[in-house]
């Protein structure tokens, strides 16, 4: 691996990590925006400013997971990566395009199985890892679902006498608050994924031609250098103040009409999950932890104001995540084995 591969497939990295902020902006904004707290270009900047603010309250748990607790390390070379990173890029791009809310961190575990798969067979993957992203994919919707119709139900019992006007000053207000945490939780979780996938790079170059590499590149299991940690909590960030604008309309009013009061339970809900998630080094889809919640806040007022057809079509979208990005990385570690 020349010096030159090694920045290409950082840079490559970034670029999944901008794309995983712009693609998942909506996660953080739709709700604040759907329900006019925040006008759109100030709703980006906020929750842009919160996602680098994750820098520096989260340890690098779900870096770790994804840098050695996903595919065995010793078969990481560039190829897999690239494979790994066009496969879940490619899947970002196609979801962004028909405003689909996909996970990126599905698309990217998928994108390391994947090319993993094609080099050296399922036997190199850590099913354990692989094993606790698959749980949350079925749980952290189920917690977002579940804390976020426990916050509505608990706001309608405390605010049981006060006048709908009130309710909806005080929650515009309260919404603020949400919709830091949640990007908080976002930042936390995401941008480590791509910290973990740059670590899992440079550790493997380190091994393979230390001498050749500038101390500030070199890495080890135990060690990841600060600037990658930096770099991709920066990009996640301008990632989101570029925003999604597709797909925050899918979330903000398609699958339910959301008020401030709404809104901030379903954030609250999906940043508690976030938080839980992040603490125990579990890489989690953020699309799938606040779609949940908005559905969970939604069946509260009624079943009939949440749209169960768009809420199963991304549900489509969701089992197919893996797999396609699977297969793409498959086939793009092929090309790249025949072109570096």
């Amino acid at each position: 691996m020349t010096l030159q591969i090694l920045l290409f497939l950082i840079l490559l990295a970034l670029a999944f990590d901008f794309m995983n902020g712009f693609h998942d902006a909506a996660n953080s904004i739709a709700t604040v925006v759907s329900t006019g707290v925040l006008k759109p270009h100030w709703a980006v900047l906020w929750a842009a400013t919160f996602n680098f603010i994750a820098y520096f309250l989260f340890p690098l748990k779900v870096a770790a997971t994804i840098g050695k607790g996903t595919i065995d390390p010793s078969i990481v070379d560039h190829y897999v990566i690239f494979g790994a990173l066009v496969g879940a890029v490619t899947w970002n791009v196609v979801t962004w395009l028909y405003g689909i809310p996909s996970s990126s961190s599905h698309a990217l575990i998928g994108g390391l199985a994947g090319a993993a798969v094609a080099k050296a067979g399922t036997g190199s993957l850590v099913m354990a890892g692989i094993g606790k992203t698959v749980v949350f994919i079925v749980l952290s919707p189920m917690l977002g679902f579940l804390f976020g119709s426990l916050l509505m139900l608990l706001v309608s019992w405390l605010f049981v006498a006060a006048t709908p006007r009130k309710v909806d000053g005080w929650f515009r207000k309260f919404q603020l608050v949400s919709a830091s945490l949640y990007s908080l939780g976002h930042g936390g979780n995401d941008a480590q994924k791509t910290a973990g996938i740059i670590w899992m790079l440079l550790i493997a170059a380190t091994a393979a031609q230390p001498a050749g590499l500038p101390n500030w590149m070199q890495a080890t299991s135990d060690h990841l250098p600060h600037w990658v940690v930096l770099a991709c909590y920066l990009t996640i960030g301008m990632g989101t103040m570029f925003g999604g604008w597709r797909i925050v309309k899918t979330m903000g009013q398609k699958i339910t009409k959301l008020k401030p009061v709404g809104g901030f339970c379903a954030e609250t809900g999906g940043a508690i999950t976030l938080f839980l998630a992040t603490g125990l080094g579990i890489p989690v889809s953020t699309t799938h932890t606040i779609t949940g919640a908005i559905v969970g806040v939604g069946s509260v007022q009624k079943l009939s104001a949440v749209r169960w057809g768009v809420a199963g079509s991304i549900v489509w979208a969701w089992i197919l995540t893996i797999p396609c990005s699977a297969f793409v990385a498959g086939v793009a570690w092929y090309i790249g084995t025949r072109l570096f």
